[in-house]
C-alpha cells in the first residue's frame, strides 16, 4: 500500500495515526503543533527546480530558477534537452546542473524514466531509482518523492535538520548518521513521510527556542524501538489504515 500526503487532511491523518503508534511523538507534536503540507511542482519541472537549488541559499535558487522557468515556457524536458549548454550556463546554471538537467531530459525523452511511477512505487525501490541518475544524490531525490509526488513514506535520512530534531527528540546523545536514521525511522513505515513533516516542525520550533533541553532518553528511545506494546502489531495497524489517497 502506498500512502499519498495529497492534502493537509492527509497528513494530518497519518501524523495522528503515528502519534498513537508510536507515544515517544506525541510530545513533538504536543510542541509543534499540526505540520503544515508542503508541495510543490511534479514532473520534470519540480525535479528540475530542485537540481536547480541543489547547494544554494533559497534566494539564489529561486532567482536561477525564475530565469531557467522564464527562458522556457511552457517548461519541457524536449526544449531543455535541445537547448545549448552556454545558454544554460547564461541563465546561472553550474556545468554539473547542466550536465544532469540534459541527462534527465534524455531519459524522459527516451522514455526510459516515468516520473509519474514514481509516487506508486514503494519509497526504497523509487529512492533508488532516482539516485541511480547521474546528478541526483538521495537528498534530491527524497525532496521529489515528498514534496512533488506527495509519497508518504519517503524518508530524508541525510537531511540535518531532520537528524537534529531526532537526536533532540529521542534523547540521543550523538545526531544520527544517515545510516542510523534508516532504522531509527522503521516503526513509521509506511508514514516515514509524515514523520519527516513532524520532523521538520520540531526543528523549526527548537530553533526558535534556545535553551531548550531535550528529556532523557527512554528505554524504548535508547533501543530504537516504538513505545507501543507491540512492534508487529503496530505496523499491520497502520497497513490496514484507510487514509485519504492510499493506494493498495
Amino acid at each position: 500500500m502506498t500512502i499519498h500526503l495529497n492534502t493537509q487532511a492527509d497528513l494530518e491523518d497519518a501524523v495522528s495515526t503515528l502519534v498513537n503508534l508510536d507515544l515517544r511523538l506525541k510530545p513533538v507534536l504536543a510542541l509543534t503543533g499540526m505540520p503544515v503540507l508542503r508541495r510543490r511542482e511534479p514532473g520534470f519541472a519540480g525535479l528540475a527546480a530542485i537540481v536547480c537549488g541543489q547547494q544554494l541559499s533559497v534566494a539564489s535558487a529561486a532567482a536561477i530558477w525564475g530565469r531557467v522557468s522564464t527562458a522556457f515556457d511552457p517548461f519541457h524536458h524536449d526544449a531543455v534537452r535541445r537547448a545549448r549548454a552556454d545558454r544554460l550556463g547564461r541563465l546561472g546554471l553550474s556545468a554539473a546542473k547542466i550536465k544532469t538537467l540534459k541527462n534527465l531530459a534524455r531519459e524522459l525523452a527516451a522514455e526510459r524514466l516515468n516520473l509519474d511511477v514514481l509516487a506508486e512505487e514503494d519509497a526504497d525501490a523509487a529512492h533508488h531509482t532516482l539516485i541511480t541518475l547521474p546528478g541526483i544524490g538521495p537528498w534530491t531525490a527524497d525532496v521529489y518523492l515528498l514534496f512533488c509526488l506527495g509519497h508518504g513514506d519517503a524518508w530524508p535520512a541525510g537531511d540535518l535538520a531532520v537528524q537534529e530534531a531526532v537526536k533532540i527528540g529521542l534523547g540521543l546523545k550523538t545526531r544520527p548518521t544517515p545510516k542510523q536514521m534508516t532504522p531509527l525511522a522503521e516503526p513509521w513505515r509506511p508514514l516515514r513521510g509524515a514523520a519527516a513533516h513532524l520532523w521538520w516542525a520540531y526543528y523549526r520550533v527548537l530553533k526558535k527556542r534556545e535553551g531548550v533541553i531535550a528529556q532523557p532518553a527512554t528505554a524504548n528511545a535508547v533501543s530504537n524501538k516504538p513505545a507501543v506494546a507491540n512492534p508487529t502489531s503496530a505496523k499491520a495497524e497502520i497497513a490496514a489504515a484507510k487514509m485519504p489517497g492510499s493506494k493498495k
